[in-house]
């Protein structure tokens, strides 16, 4: 369900405070459900607290799929919940708000893909694992943040690559690859394509003893790796990571202060991870809007109600695991978006 086609009103469900009452009553329903809460990196902090695994959306679905619990809540946006239905075609999942959308993965249909597919005869999609169920059913190979440059460096080098949909992550990979037949989709998802290069210039002159955390969908990523080919910004500073691999590096670095280019949910977890470094958003603005909309309310709804329930058609669902099998098959990966 891409965000054109989810309500105009996206008033997040509220009006329910995230009390020890809450938290006692999500948990005694999450037994009467037989129920695992998963919740992304970029959730509400308080929902990250109450769930039962925290992290990216791939290692969680992957947590869905082995998971005993025969129902699922994941927190997080709607592709998300759907590569859990995917992994888990017999489990029931459920996302406490079915609006939370994705504009990176609203950023290409099914249909686009297949009209790309024509241009390019023989072409291998590869496809960001941040996609709807359609789109991984018209994709040879899914990818995350972590393992796009391996996954991409595994197409015969004479084949073309379609890589979709973020055109940061794609920009990334052709310049890791130095692969000149790898054509990108341009796609971006609106939050990380809101922290630029120059503001991240600023925030690095502004410290200069700091490390930097880059998710590669940021627009700044590109910048930072010039930034430092320069000689302007250390080399060993500037680190390219997914979400996964950030709370890793949190725990490895000896710097003090961390400036961190990605959702703002993302500091959570990483002050969880090393509280005695001191994590700072490159753009405290960088929130995304779809993210927050599973509050502690619409959790509990969840719960109570049994809504929102996923669907993927099964004919979908198969074609698409193949494609994120096949990734699987290439290497085990190291995080996900």
């Amino acid at each position: 369900m891409g965000i054109s086609q989810i309500s105009d009103d996206l008033t997040p469900f509220s009006g329910v405070e995230p009390n020890e009452a809450w938290r006692d009553e999500v948990r005694e329903l999450v037994k009467q459900r037989d129920a695992v809460i998963l919740a992304h990196n970029y959730q509400l902090p308080e929902i990250q607290d109450i769930a039962d695994h925290t992290g990216d959306s791939l290692a969680l679905s992957r947590i869905a799929a082995s998971s005993d619990a025969s129902t699922i809540v994941f927190c997080g946006v709607h592709f998300m919940a759907e590569t859990a239905k995917i992994l888990a075609p017999e489990k029931t999942v459920l996302i406490p708000d079915e609006r939370a959308g994705c504009s990176l993965a609203d950023s290409i249909t099914g249909a686009d893909l297949r009209e790309w597919k024509a241009a390019y005869p023989g072409a291998v999609v590869v496809s960001y694992v941040n996609t709807t169920a359609e789109v991984k059913a018209e994709t040879d190979i899914c990818c995350t943040s972590s393992n796009a440059v391996d996954v991409v460096a595994s197409v015969p080098p004479d084949r073309d690559v379609l890589f979709c949909p973020d055109q940061f992550l794609g920009a990334h990979v052709k310049r890791e690859t130095g692969r000149e037949n790898l054509h990108i989709w341009a796609g971006e998802c609106h939050v990380h394509a809101g922290i630029n290069g120059p503001e991240l210039a600023d925030r690095a002159a502004e410290n200069p003893e700091a490390d930097l955390f880059i998710h590669p969908e940021c627009g700044c990523a590109t910048s930072a790796l010039y930034l430092a080919g320069e000689g302007i910004l250390p080399t060993e500073k500037v680190k390219i990571l997914s979400t996964g691999a950030m709370v890793t590096q949190a725990m490895a670095t000896k710097a003090k202060t961390v400036l961190v280019a990605t959702e703002v949910g993302m500091l959570h977890q990483l002050r969880k991870a090393a509280p005695e470094i001191e994590f700072t958003a490159v753009n405290d603005r960088a929130s995304c809007r779809y993210m927050k909309m599973i509050t502690p309310a619409a959790l509990l709804r969840g719960l109570r109600e049994g809504k929102d329930e996923v669907h993927v058609d099964p004919e979908t669902a198969e074609r698409a695991r193949g494609a994120v099998q096949r990734m699987i098959e290439i290497g085990q990966p190291g995080g996900g978006e």
